[in-house]
């Protein structure tokens, strides 16, 4: 009975978090440290040095009064150590100790900036104050932290999520996070645009600057440049439709046709996926601009003039096309794969032909591919800004637009705003249409049943467009990889075509010294520097994303609905946005993470979260529920379930957002342009600064490299992954 009776009384995470939360208080340096991951502090006159201090020595020196009553919300979860869980007592002080310990770190975080009080009414209100704080540092966060978990164990304590302490704990950590990482900064962006050349705010200004003519302009109906925003939404659209329905082609090649080389043709349509954004682009430009290989060739045999038409629509359709019909691709072949065969067989049982089969069974249950597809094409064509940059010419897009307006000699952060409020505007209202379009109706064709049946063979009259489809963009697809892999052995295009490996030489080149091997070559600063923020991002991505995926798919709680949407929100915010929006949150305190290379990884962390999150949905939802339960009926908690139980079996989602996040990090542009700086800088930055530079042989050099590096990592996936077996028959002597 004794042993039983110090089980109740005794809380080994409660112990643990109270711990914590005095160790960032008292031992920590309270405000940031220059180099985020360095201990050097340590040896710099810590703790007594100023701007090296945890709170309580700054109280203790007399500065920083305001942090004091952070000490009381860490004292008063000591009394009720001893005590039962089933004692109303330690429920409500725990609540009580983390709720006012959080707020009042937020609310002093936010109101006491770099020049005292950060809003006029504080200081009408208090009056001027003489000290200024910085952004938040070890110790400030573990304290926060503490302070959540505290008030986390308080729910659980009374009876929150069936008093499961894990979970309350990770909802309460994952909507932390996504509030501080994802709705803080498109906060201070919305209230940016709303910014007034006096440093006030309002609402009068805000709408003459949004109806702008540069933005909303039509004068493209009379001869004149059309507003950015058509521009983008034009493109957009176009993308969007052009790139599901290349997606769909190839996708029917693979499943309905008894084409030979679909492995091939498989490699080939991903391919895209792992090469930077703006390498199609300079192809493109090696192809079809003015001294482009295709263009002086049809100029010579025609006996016409070269002409820039490329640049424009035409130029940045195509690009797009090509870099983003792999992912309509991926997202439509689960589609058509997962139509269920024995339908199919079951309408043709009945009379049906082969064409009323695809138009009344599987073209109906495709819808909601189609309708993800394309919003996929749409939300990366309004992000894209490498295309644009290079190919755009006078074809303004909202994404440039922003990257001008924060880093061009204007430098508007309230025009970046508005432009990225009309930018959210769009994939917002592109998300809720998708939505709309899908509406309730169930698709479900996949049940625990067994379904060994063949999908038919596509007809006739659409397997002949289909197929012409397929030959065209494959072969095109080909043509401009093979002018990647060429341009980045040519001296100067256009100029002097000998081939070198110059580029080569001078991106990755290395010495060896008398102190060892040396680096030498200009590109592999930014190279280990990506690789170095791709690996950390990477499982950090996948954590946060199954996590998630866990809470949604296997608990119920109040707010569900909401929880999920917050998740998700990031996926359709553009990268541009999502960088301007970093830039404006934390630039200033309290979270002063700007230039450091700790602001790369938590944006890619938020901006692929969403694919962590579908991938662990799409895997949990094929485990039974029961496996938890036995889990929970022989004992185990829910932390020892999720880690023992249902970990092992998500090992192909695992490595799916590992993967996935690791190449989205190595090959991102349109948030890093925002937050790269001289100490931190990417790869695809660095790419960008040679086109910029018109040294295109080194900019196709190093991308043609990245793609090897992306082409190892996705090797790697095969052989760890593997492929999915499912009992189904195979036709044409092939599996589908």
């Amino acid at each position: 009975m004794r042993i039983a009776s110090l089980e109740k009384t005794t809380h080994p995470v409660l112990i643990f978090w109270i711990i914590a939360g005095w160790v960032g208080y008292c031992v920590l340096p309270w405000y940031g440290v220059e180099k985020f991951w360095s201990l050097a502090w340590l040896l710099d006159g810590w703790p007594f040095d100023k701007d090296y201090a945890p709170a309580a020595a700054l109280l203790a020196m007399g500065q920083k009064l305001w942090l004091a009553p952070m000490a009381l919300a860490l004292i008063a979860p000591l009394a009720v150590l001893g005590r039962r869980k089933s004692d109303p007592a330690f429920a409500i002080v725990l609540i009580a100790a983390g709720a006012f310990g959080f707020a009042w770190l937020v609310a002093q975080g936010l109101g006491i900036g770099l020049r005292g009080f950060s809003a006029q009414w504080l200081t009408t209100l208090f009056g001027p104050l003489e000290d200024r704080q910085f952004g938040m540092g070890y110790g400030a966060l573990i304290t926060a932290s503490a302070f959540l978990f505290l008030f986390t164990q308080g729910l659980a304590a009374r009876g929150a999520v069936n008093g499961d302490v894990f979970v309350t704990a990770a909802i309460g950590g994952v909507i932390a996070v996504v509030t501080i990482f994802v709705f803080f900064p498109i906060a201070k962006m919305l209230l940016a645009a709303f910014a007034t050349d006096d440093g006030g705010y309002s609402i009068v200004g805000f709408f003459p600057k949004f109806l702008d003519a540069r933005i909303w302009g039509l004068g493209c109906l009379s001869g004149a440049r059309c507003g950015v925003a058509w521009n983008s939404l034009v493109l957009a659209v176009l993308v969007g439709v052009l790139t599901t329905l290349l997606g769909l082609a190839f996708a029917l090649v693979l499943t309905r046709s008894g084409f030979r080389y679909k492995r091939m043709l498989r490699a080939l349509t991903v391919l895209p996926i792992i090469t930077p954004p703006f390498v199609i682009g300079l192809a493109i430009i090696l192809l079809f601009g003015l001294s482009g290989t295709i263009t002086t060739t049809v100029a010579g045999v025609l006996g016409i003039e070269a002409s820039r038409w490329v640049y424009g629509l035409p130029g940045v359709l195509i690009a797009q096309l090509l870099a983003f019909t792999p992912i309509a691709f991926l997202v439509l072949i689960g589609v058509v794969e997962g139509v269920s065969p024995s339908m199919e067989e079951a309408a043709q049982t009945l009379r049906a032909n082969r064409w009323q089969t695809f138009r009344t069974v599987s073209w109906p249950l495709m819808r909601p591919g189609l309708a993800n597809a394309f919003l996929l094409g749409f939300i990366e064509s309004m992000a894209d800004f490498g295309n644009p940059l290079v190919l755009g010419g006078n074809f303004d897009v909202l994404s440039t637009e922003i990257f001008f307006a924060i880093v061009g000699a204007q430098y508007d952060q309230s025009r970046a705003s508005i432009l990225a409020v009309v930018l959210l505007g769009f994939t917002l209202g592109a998300f809720y249409l998708q939505r709309f379009w899908l509406g309730k109706k169930s698709y479900t064709t996949v049940t625990g049943k067994g379904d060994s049946g063949v999908h038919p063979a596509m007809p006739t009259g659409l397997a002949i467009p289909v197929y012409a489809i397929v030959a065209l963009w494959s072969a095109f697809t080909v043509l401009v990889y093979g002018m990647i892999l060429y341009g980045s052995f040519v001296q100067l295009w256009g100029v002097d075509n000998t081939l070198t490996f110059k580029h080569y030489l001078t991106a990755f080149s290395v010495s060896w010294g008398e102190n060892g091997l040396r680096w030498t070559g200009s590109a592999w600063d930014s190279f280990w520097t990506t690789m170095l923020i791709a690996t950390l991002a990477a499982p950090l991505t996948a954590a946060v994303g199954l996590i998630t995926a866990y809470l949604l798919t296997r608990q119920d709680f109040a707010g569900k609905r909401a929880f999920e949407f917050g998740t998700m929100l990031s996926f359709a915010i553009p990268g541009t946005v999502i960088g301007v929006a970093y830039i404006l949150a934390f630039n200033v305190p309290p979270i002063e993470i700007t230039g450091t290379g700790l602001i790369l990884v938590i944006s890619f962390i938020f901006r692929n979260m969403p694919v962590g999150v579908r991938a662990g949905i799409a895997s949990m939802s094929q485990l039974d529920k029961s496996l938890d339960e036995s889990s929970l009926t022989l004992g185990a908690n829910s932390w020892q379930t999720f880690r023992a139980v249902i970990l092992p079996l998500l090992r192909p989602a695992i490595l799916a957002a590992l993967v996935y996040s690791f190449v989205r990090a190595m090959t991102a542009i349109s948030a890093v342009i925002f937050l790269v700086s001289a100490r931190y800088d990417m790869a695809t930055s660095y790419i960008i600064g040679r086109v910029e530079n018109n040294d295109y042989g080194l900019a196709i050099a190093y991308s043609t490299a990245l793609i090897f590096v992306m082409l190892a990592a996705v090797g790697l996936l095969q052989l760890l992954v593997g492929r999915t077996k499912i009992g189904r028959r195979t036709s044409h002597g092939e599996g589908h």
